[in-house]
């Protein structure tokens, strides 16, 4: 088996990987960042919205802007808000992202997938993409694995609560500048979605699997209903979807010399299922930290899980709160009133509320 020795080792290769594997790579470590997929950025399984600060990451991918959003009550009220943001091809999103990484010096190896890790050797064994097996030995290793995330399975962490997701893409037949939200009972866990990419509609739902049992009915009839309208048609071009960590974020990021960042570190909001731009941010953070830990700063990887708990945890705090108050609801004749939702949705003031 075949030893190669690295700084950072980066697991996963979206943008919180492929972030965190620019950092350290402009830093000067040595990064071999690993991703399991044949081909990064692919399957997709978001709606591919960013919000305006993410702007210089998405130039590359950039479809069109989105200005403002619509959320639909159960009783058919609407609330329009202001929300700027970017529509992007989620695939040349993190191929952007893969590719800056390997320009900064990386080694970026797709279909490679971790098998076993051992945190005290501080080595990790890899299958690469013709089955053979090599063995990696790292400083620091940045787990950007997803939801799912094998390093934390790896270290005993308990798995992470999630919702599921599935989503088409239809053709939209008139110009849309909003994202439309449904708020109901039929979409127990979550909500249903339109968010328009030029030519095309991402039109999705996401839900709790403990209280639907099926996710295809719910999204055709929402799909259809939008085809009745005269928003989109019938043909559906493309179907995805995924899991989406619900739960908040992991008590620590940091266990030892592993690092947690994006949907691994739970760092997506439990409410509205957004987590790329705090993908990026950690990702960009942990390998600035992991570089200034190398260079001899012993309480570099401490303070970065500090500064991400300053940034994200009161927002996701309240957001793993609502959510938890909306479970208690679904399928009671509460989740049928427009005040329920309300309050457990970002657009309207009663989220905020004590």
């Amino acid at each position: 088996m075949n030893m190669n020795a690295f700084d950072v080792l980066v697991i996963g290769l979206g943008p919180g990987g492929a972030a965190a594997a620019s950092a350290a790579a402009r830093a000067g470590l040595s990064v071999l960042a690993i991703d399991k997929r044949r081909k990064l950025g692919e399957p997709v399984q978001c709606a591919e919205f960013v919000p305006l600060p993410m702007g210089r990451y998405a130039r590359p991918a950039l479809v069109q802007k989105i200005t403002g959003m619509r959320s639909v009550l159960p009783s058919g009220a609407c609330q329009h808000s202001d929300f700027p943001g970017l529509m992007v091809d989620r695939a040349r999103f993190d191929q952007a992202l893969a590719t800056e990484a390997s320009k900064a010096g990386a080694l970026v190896q797709a279909q490679t997938v971790l098998k076993e890790l051992d945190q005290g050797r501080r080595t990790a064994v890899l299958r690469g993409p013709n089955g053979q097996l090599e063995q990696a030995c790292y400083q620091i290793l940045i787990a950007a694995d997803g939801p799912h995330s094998t390093v934390a399975r790896s270290l005993g962490l308990p798995p992470l609560p999630v919702v599921e997701t599935r989503q088409y893409r239809l053709p939209l037949l008139r110009p849309y500048t909003d994202t439309d939200i449904w708020l109901s009972d039929q979409y127990p866990g979550g909500y249903g979605w339109l968010f328009p990419r030029g030519a095309v509609a991402n039109v999705g739902i996401g839900a709790d699997l403990k209280l639907v049992a099926d996710l295809k009915a719910p999204l055709e009839r929402l799909c259809a209903d939008l085809a009745d309208q005269g928003v989109v048609g019938p043909e559906v071009l493309g179907r995805t979807g995924g899991a989406i960590p619900v739960g908040g974020m992991r008590a620590s990021l940091v266990h030892e010399n592993i690092v947690f960042v994006g949907d691994a570190a739970g760092l997506t909001h439990p409410i509205t299922g957004a987590g790329i731009a705090s993908a990026v941010v950690s990702g960009e953070r942990a390998g600035q930290a992991a570089a200034a830990f190398l260079g001899g700063d012993g309480e570099a990887l401490e303070s970065f899980d500090e500064d991400m708990h300053d940034e994200f945890e009161d927002s996701l705090a309240r957001a793993v709160m609502r959510r938890q108050w909306l479970m208690e609801r679904w399928h009671t004749p509460d989740a049928h009133l427009d005040a329920t939702h309300k309050r457990g949705w970002i657009a309207f003031r009663e989220y905020f509320a004590a």
